[in-house]
């Protein structure tokens, strides 16, 4: 593992944050979609224990509609590293009737996921879930906590949180109740990616320009290599080079294009980037308040 003697205040607050959920609860958990935020999580987990692995499994809500290449990577991280990984699949609660797969122009498994996601955080017990939400990523995001309290029904209310002064982050929750983590919730997009730089992190491919056929639609570009995008008879496939910045369900996660191969140029484009990595998700954009909502529901 990399030296970490050069002073991070940003890596520095997230082991600060790691080792206050392993102190004050009893079964956290770190939520793992593959993605570069969640990669990051790992890396800075193994800091905050090392010698001693990370004393918590990693658990992944599988939508079925993931990227080939993330799944590919997840395995081979939690095998490399001996970590222990629980997944969960939202076609499970598809076939058990608990949500309804959406169908048409704009159908994603994104949203089913909370449903998933809460029964799985009460299967296990589960009393601190860690993620890797930014504030830079979502207005919704910036209205977190540090330890984001969630109720019994798994709910956020973002009109009583608690205040976090000086630091204190306080983990008293009530029979019932869980908390979201957030490590790296100060850290912005252009901080992650310096990040991987300087730490020299591996990530899934699909984070690097490469050509893949696609379509565009509402100004945005599509996957056309798979059958889980839809894509209307008129929407005219050609080959271009393109990456993703964000690799969540590939039913609503939209390329960019790019001819960034590698960290270095990756970090030089999201510097130039005037634009959210968040305007490449279609779920994003039902409304204004779309993601506020899904995290009242109990989304991650």
């Amino acid at each position: 593992m990399k030296n970490t003697s050069q002073v991070n205040p940003l890596e520095n607050e997230a082991i600060y944050i790691f080792r206050e959920v392993a102190a004050q609860f009893e079964k956290p958990v770190l939520l793992f979609s593959g993605g570069k935020d969640s990669i990051t999580l790992v890396r800075l987990a193994q800091k905050a224990f090392y010698p001693a692995k990370i004393p918590f499994p990693l658990m992944h809500i599988d939508t079925g509609h993931n990227f080939p290449e993330t799944i590919a990577f997840r395995d081979r991280l939690v095998n490399e590293l001996g970590l222990e990984l629980i997944v969960r699949h939202v076609q499970d609660a598809i076939d058990e009737g608990k949500v309804r797969e959406e169908s048409g122009k704009y159908a994603s498994r994104n949203v089913l996921q909370t449903t998933t996601l809460l029964d799985a955080i009460e299967e296990f017990k589960f009393d601190a879930c860690i993620g890797g939400a930014r504030r830079d990523e979502e207005k919704a995001r910036a209205k977190e906590r540090i330890f984001s309290v969630r109720d019994d029904f798994g709910q956020w209310d973002e009109k009583n949180q608690r205040p976090e002064l000086f630091d204190m982050l306080n983990g008293n929750i009530e029979l019932g109740q869980n908390v979201r983590v957030f490590p790296i919730s100060n850290w912005t997009e252009l901080d992650v990616w310096s990040y991987i730089q300087r730490e020299q992190i591996e990530i899934p491919s699909i984070y690097f320009a490469h050509t893949r056929a696609t379509f565009l639609r509402d100004g945005l570009i599509w996957s056309a290599e798979d059958a889980v995008v839809y894509r209307e008879e008129d929407e005219v496939v050609e080959e271009r080079l393109v990456r993703f910045r964000t690799v969540g369900d590939m039913s609503c996660t939209a390329a960019v294009l790019s001819g960034a191969t590698t960290i270095s140029k990756v970090v030089e484009e999201i510097r130039a980037s005037s634009i959210s990595e968040r305007g490449a998700r279609i779920d994003d954009k039902r409304s204004e308040a779309a993601m506020e909502k899904r995290k009242q529901q109990g989304y991650f």
